[in-house]
């Protein structure tokens, strides 16, 4: 399924706030945390020409975060920037002068964040990103899992010093349950969504995400014409569409947002004409985009940024995994887990179907940027479902 944005807010100018976190005076400040983790080098944005001929395009590019500071996922960009951030905060106020990056290895700063606990519901990769962040300064993190998300991404989680609680239920109870005990804690949560009264945060978190596209534009040159992009509570797409629509005005490339059909809370809110949580049914393996309820900043974002939402089927995420893993001749191997390859599963659905191109106006000339959100981040996983691991996987 594909429909096209016709809401009133449509090509509306972002709002104040949000221009404020993901338009271009937002980067320098992920560009400072990046040189802090020294972490400057760009991940690859890398041409696939030998699939993009497959598809009728004139070029495909995917941005491949599977190897983003060690953490397997673009959300090593959010979560750990917004914990550090929060630190400089707290210690800044305490110590009565603003403090930037650098300023996390002082001993009074250390003192401050070993005294903060921060909190937050995962899939997987956000709660991993903010367990890194709070290890890196010393804090203390409390990641909430709910009972879909798997032995070795909760381990992985565990290995940065977490305290692990688990929560019956989907996401969506997850995020409910690290709400009210870190209300009831009085510890800081660092969602990746947000809600009434709660957008601060999640902001940050998606600023974090601007560094990624930001590096994609630089490494391009030349503008793609329609992004591709994978959207759970929708931070990551709002940060790309508000960045893109932010730096590039008018020029900005079409903005397509794909969800698995099994959990396509963003879609069926923009069906609906408001924010919308819908019904848990089969889980997807789509596992780090099954959520059910859109998060409100996102969608303020999205109804500006956005051009068009989709749903996309098991088969499809699974097909565009083994497309990366296995790839046309010339073109390089990429190791993307379920989630990773959405963004091509929503190209491939269209490209295959005259109506779905037109609609979109995807012809022979589309320069098209993917992104790849991440890797193998449950390998017994991914070699089930791809038949091979990701060591096995050489570029070409």
């Amino acid at each position: 399924m594909l429909i096209l944005n016709r809401h009133p807010d449509h090509h509306r100018p972002l709002d104040p706030r949000d221009l404020a976190t993901l338009g271009p005076d937002a980067v320098p400040a992920v560009r400072r945390f990046l040189a802090y983790r020294k972490a400057t080098e760009p991940t690859p944005l890398v041409p696939l020409p030998a699939l993009a001929r497959r598809l009728g395009l004139a070029a495909l590019l995917i941005k491949d975060e599977s190897t983003r500071l060690g953490l397997g996922s673009f959300k090593a960009l959010g979560g750990a920037f917004a914990v550090l951030n929060l630190v400089l905060e707290k210690a800044g106020a305490a110590l009565g002068r603003p403090l930037d990056f650098p300023d996390l290895d002082i001993p009074a700063v250390r003192e401050i964040a070993a005294g903060m606990t921060v909190g937050c519901a995962t899939d997987g990769n956000h709660g991993r990103s903010v367990a890194a962040g709070a290890q890196m300064v010393g804090a203390r993190a409390a990641i909430f899992v709910h009972e879909g998300v798997s032995e070795q991404r909760v381990a992985a989680i565990a290995r940065f010093g977490a305290r692990i609680i688990r929560v019956p239920g989907t996401y969506d109870d997850a995020v409910a349950e690290a709400t009210r005990v870190c209300t009831e804690n009085g510890w800081i949560i660092v969602s990746d969504t947000s809600w009434p009264g709660y957008d601060r945060i999640p902001g940050l978190v998606m600023q974090g995400y601007t560094a990624m596209v930001d590096e994609a534009l630089r490494a391009a040159g030349t503008p793609p014409t329609h992004v591709f992009v994978q959207a759970g509570v929708g931070g990551l797409a709002a940060a790309v569409a508000g960045h893109l629509q932010a730096v590039l005005g008018e020029r900005r490339p079409k903005i397509v947002i794909v969800e698995p059909s099994r959990a396509a809370c963003v879609l069926e809110s923009v069906r609906a004409g408001e924010p919308r949580k819908i019904g848990h049914g089969e889980p997807t393996v789509m596992a780090m985009l099954e959520c059910y309820e859109p998060s409100l900043v996102a969608w303020r974002v999205l109804l500006r940024c956005a051009d068009a939402f989709m749903t996309v089927e098991e088969e499809d995420a699974i097909e565009a995994m083994r497309t990366l893993a296995n790839p046309q001749s010339g073109d390089r191997s990429i190791v993307a887990g379920e989630s990773g390859g959405a963004g091509l599963a929503g190209l491939v659905r269209v490209a295959r179907d005259d109506n779905l191109r037109a609609a979109i106006g995807l012809d022979s000339t589309a320069r098209v940027l993917l992104i790849n959100t991440e890797g193998a981040t449950d390998p017994d996983r991914y070699r089930t479902l791809v038949g091979r691991t990701a060591a096995d996987l050489v570029p070409a």
